[in-house]
């Protein structure tokens, strides 16, 4: 019987975007997940993210009666860890694929921005909020990112599958909208965590695997120092930026199969 990931996306990229990253896990795990988080108005995007942990949390909760695997890239690495110190008992460890703790001054200096509205640039948010979200058709849709110099590295099937799966039709004729709400996107990157530090300081109750692309501006800007704190031994690196599975999805799988083996053992 397989053992079970339920695994996060990074924000913007609705989970069918990772189809390749899966397959080539798909023999020694099963996959479950949030399709996309923040579009359910039950659990919306706040300050800190409380209410996309919760959707989180509420997944599990529904699915599962053993603990599960989390997995998740960016945003979804940092839910899966804060799903983790809420209820340790429903996880057995957790990979973050890119996602840094912000601690220390840098975590001080976040909040601060954030309460003066300063957060916006430079930074994601300020390219999400003028992001295309309409063409003519999926071809269109493929053809606009792969002409994007972050989008041309992606492995070419991975962007096939999010040309196709990260959008939908909109009715009109063969027209395609982006399915991840450009608004939503948007809020999620202007409501970071800021208190992730602080709570991990001490370790985590559950045993955490990290993976740092080489190129990552996020770990750039945040530093590893508490991110190598709270992982210890259970830290990899790979050739890329911060959407580095979406560029070496098998290389990508294999570091979160090694992870969670490492971390199997520390379980026993």
């Amino acid at each position: 019987m397989r053992e079970i990931i339920h695994f996060s996306h990074a924000n913007g990229f609705p989970v069918p975007t990772y189809r390749k990253l899966f397959a080539e896990l798909e023999g020694d795990f099963e996959f479950r997940a949030v399709e996309r988080y923040g579009h359910r108005p039950e659990f919306p995007v706040t300050l800190g993210w409380p209410h996309l942990v919760e959707e989180l949390l509420d997944s599990l909760q529904r699915q599962y009666r053993e603990p599960v695997w989390l997995v998740g890239h960016s945003l979804g690495g940092f839910l899966s860890l804060m799903a983790a110190l809420r209820r340790p008992e429903w996880v057995r460890g957790v990979v973050m694929l890119d996602s840094p703790i912000i601690a220390g001054w840098r975590a001080s200096l976040l909040k601060t921005a954030q309460l003066l509205g300063m957060d916006e640039k430079p930074g994601p948010a300020a390219v999400t909020r003028n992001r295309r979200t309409h063409w003519p058709d999926t071809e269109a849709v493929w053809e606009h990112f792969r002409s994007k110099p972050n989008f041309a590295i992606w492995d070419q099937d991975m962007l096939r599958d999010y040309a196709v799966h990260g959008t939908e039709p909109t009715g009109k004729d063969s027209e395609r909208q982006l399915r991840f709400n450009r608004e939503v996107e948007y809020w999620i990157y202007r409501t970071l965590p800021t208190s992730l530090g602080r709570k991990v300081a001490r370790g985590a109750p559950v045993p955490v695997g990290f993976v740092a692309g080489t190129r990552s501006r996020e770990v750039r800007q945040c530093g590893l120092g508490a991110t190598r704190k709270l992982v210890g031994e259970n830290l990899r690196f790979i050739e890329g930026g911060h959407l580095y599975p979406m560029e070496r999805p098998r290389e990508t799988a294999q570091l979160i199969r090694e992870l969670i083996a490492g971390m199997r053992r520390e379980g026993r």
